[in-house]
C-alpha cells in the first residue's frame, strides 16, 4: 500500500536480541542488504541492550560505504507520532486515536489455525488466530476482516485475550467471527481492523451465560454496522 517494491523482515527472536550493535550492522545492513542508502529516525536504537544509536550508525556508515540520512520527526495536532503513543492509544482503549496516528484503524493478521471448535458449539465458529505475544489491546471488538483472495472487508466481531470461562490458553488468542460467513476458513490469511471495543473479556459463571454475552456482542456488531451504512 505504501509503493515499496520489497520488505525483509528480520524476525525478532533470541538470537537477533542478542546481536552487538556493529555486528547486526554488518550482517544485516552491510553485506545482508548490501545498503547502499539508509534513512531511520534520529531516535533509532539498535543492537543488544539497545546498544547502537545514530552516532555509532554515522560511523559504521562511513566504515561500510553507506548513506546515512535522518527522518524528521512527524507530529500530528502537536503530538509526535510513535509506536509507543500508538500503543499507549491502545492500552487505554482509545481506537480513535490509534487509527489518527496511523493514519487507518489498528488491524492485526495472521493464518487462521484449528481451534477446538468452541465457537461452533455455541453458534459462532471463530477464525483462530494464535499470538506470538501479547497483544496491545484485548477485549471484544467490532471488525472489518479481509480474507486472503477477496478485496471485500466482512464485518465481523473479534475477541482478543486468554478464553478465560471454557479452556483457556496459555498464549493470547485472536478469535473472530465474521457475521453472515459459513465458508472453511483454516489456513486462509486474515486481516482484521479493530473499529470498536464493546467490552473487556469476561469469566462466566456457565457456557449458557457465555452464550448469552455472545449473542449480545453479535447483536452490537450488525447494529454498527447497520449505523455505518444508513449514515
Amino acid at each position: 500500500a505504501a509503493g515499496l517494491d520489497r520488505v525483509h523482515v528480520a524476525r525478532f527472536d533470541a538470537r537477533l536480541a542478542s546481536l552487538p550493535a556493529e555486528r547486526f550492522v554488518d550482517a544485516y545492513v552491510a553485506h545482508g542488504l548490501r545498503a547502499a542508502w539508509l534513512l531511520v529516525g534520529r531516535d533509532f536504537r539498535f543492537g543488544a541492550k539497545r546498544g547502537g544509536d545514530f552516532g555509532l550508525l554515522e560511523q559504521l556508515a562511513g566504515r561500510h560505504g553507506f548513506e546515512l540520512e535522518a527522518m524528521p520527526e512527524v507530529a500530528l495536532r502537536g503530538e509526535r507520532v510513535s509506536s509507543s503513543a500508538v500503543r499507549a492509544a491502545l492500552a487505554a482503549d482509545d481506537l480513535a486515536g490509534a487509527e489518527r496516528l496511523l493514519g487507518r484503524p489498528y488491524a492485526m493478521s495472521g493464518r487462521i489455525a484449528h481451534g477446538e471448535k468452541l465457537g461452533r458449539e455455541l453458534g459462532f465458529p471463530t477464525a483462530n488466530i494464535q499470538l506470538p505475544q501479547r497483544a496491545p489491546l484485548a477485549g471484544i471488538f467490532v471488525v472489518e476482516c479481509l480474507l486472503e483472495g477477496e478485496t471485500l472487508w466482512r464485518p465481523g466481531v473479534a475477541s482478543v485475550g486468554r478464553r478465560p470461562t471454557v479452556n483457556p490458553t496459555a498464549a493470547p488468542l485472536l478469535e473472530v467471527h465474521l457475521l453472515d460467513y459459513a465458508a472453511d476458513l483454516y489456513r486462509r490469511h486474515l486481516q482484521v481492523r479493530f473499529l470498536r471495543k464493546l467490552r473487556d473479556e469476561q469469566k462466566y459463571e456457565d457456557v449458557p451465560a457465555l452464550r448469552a454475552a455472545i449473542a449480545g456482542d453479535a447483536a452490537l456488531a450488525r447494529s454498527y454496522f447497520a449505523m455505518k451504512t444508513n449514515a
